[in-house]
């Protein structure tokens, strides 16, 4: 037996007599499957995404599916994108925080005309999608009657189901919450309407409170939100909460209040809600007032973290003067007043990142993290750049687990 080299692939082989030159496998190829997995399973899912092309053996062993919903998640910020389906090839842009680089994942295995993501759970994504009819007789009733219809899908395996139908209602003034194990909720004005895989349909529940919900958001297994209890000259706002198992029950909503609070909710000019790290503390962000006027400036963005636990508010956060002068505040005199809404600010995240997108901040966001309680260094501020797209759009996002650990 002796050792050759074939010139054309300059892959290893052994000549042995009878059968001819035959390849050498590689040591790697020699492994066992449990022993090949143990070593490929301390990449990350995207190292191991792109790593499965290399081979057959590596194609074979990175396909497994237990193996694949062994793998931590990919967190990443999801952007609601203006046009998600207007190009010929539709897809999701997302930023992987860990790494600042974004990435992209094809959705064009969904065979819908058009679509938008709008929230997501571990591994799986919402969207509000058209869903175009079957037959050539059925799409004169479709104008007439076009509604949008909830759909779910795993970006990584390209499986896609459609929930059952819903009234276009609420598609248009819906707000889509998404829970563990296939449960979503959809949040209107004076109702709401609550999904669970089994036994596959809507059940509605009214809300019972004083005004809409404002930046309703599912933490844990409860729902939060803020209500304008003012009046129509002057806000107030009110934190409500909601056990998910307890929409439509006796419970129901109750406001979340303690006198040591005071007046905390009236420093702010239209604030949001966001989960903190951890999904034990609510982030409190909006413009800071800088008097109690009604028609009072602000000063900049406060972030304010709620403990669940005991119930205490701290100073998480303020945006710094010169990132808020780039969204248009921070000045004063009669150009600022006439730009009116023109400093127009979106807030997005959730585990403790919050990000900001505004019409006069293009190409870029500004980002937040939370740092450890009792720090008090106000929070980290950076600018993320180089969003891909259209850079004259203002942004909405969330955040998503990318994985294997869900199906539709």
């Amino acid at each position: 037996m002796r050792e050759t080299h074939a010139a054309a692939d300059s892959e290893a082989s052994v000549e042995v007599a009878g059968l001819g030159a035959l390849p050498l496998a590689s040591p790697i190829q020699l492994l066992p499957q449990d022993v090949l997995h143990n070593v490929l399973g301390r990449l990350s899912l995207c190292e191991v995404l792109a790593c499965r092309p290399v081979c057959r053996t590596f194609r074979d062993a990175l396909s497994s599916t237990p193996f694949l919903a062994s793998l931590p998640p990919l967190r990443l910020l999801a952007l609601r994108h203006p046009r998600a389906a207007a190009s010929p090839h539709p897809s999701l842009h997302a930023l992987d925080p860990s790494f600042h680089r974004w990435i992209r994942l094809p959705l064009s295995f969904l065979p819908f005309p058009s679509f938008s993501p709008v929230t997501a759970s571990p591994s799986l994504l919402y969207l509000w999608v058209d869903a175009a009819p079957s037959s050539a007789s059925a799409v004169a009733t479709f104008a007439r009657n076009h509604t949008k219809s909830l759909a779910v899908c795993n970006p990584l395996t390209g499986f896609h189901r459609l929930l059952p139908p819903l009234g276009s209602a609420w598609s248009r003034h819906g707000t889509v919450l998404a829970g563990p194990d296939g449960a979503v909720l959809v949040v209107t004005e004076l109702a709401a309407l609550s999904y669970a895989p089994s036994p596959d349909r809507w059940l509605k529940f009214p809300l019972s409170l004083p005004s809409k919900p404002r930046s309703p958001i599912l933490m844990a297994d409860s729902v939060f939100a803020l209500c304008d209890v003012g009046t129509p000259w002057r806000s107030q706002w009110k934190l409500f909460s909601c056990r998910f198992g307890d929409l439509g029950g006796v419970r129901g909503w109750a406001p979340l209040e303690q006198q040591e609070w005071g007046n905390v909710f009236d420093i702010f000019k239209r604030p949001r809600l966001l989960a903190g790290a951890g999904g034990c503390r609510l982030l409190l962000i909006g413009g800071l007032r800088s008097s109690f006027a009604v028609d009072a400036p602000c000063s900049t963005v406060l972030i304010l973290r709620l403990d669940l636990a005991t119930m205490e508010w701290d100073d998480a956060g303020k945006m710094p003067p010169e990132m808020y002068r780039c969204f248009g505040g921070g000045a004063s005199g009669p150009s600022v007043a006439a730009a009116g809404g023109n400093n127009k600010v979106k807030v997005f995240g959730g585990d403790g990142k919050v990000w900001f997108s505004g019409k006069r901040v293009k190409g870029k966001l500004a980002l937040w993290e939370e740092e450890e309680v009792g720090k008090s260094g106000g929070g980290l501020w950076s600018w993320v750049e180089g969003i891909p797209g259209y850079p004259e759009a203002m942004y909405r996002g969330f955040i998503f687990d990318a994985g294997f650990t869900a199906t539709p």
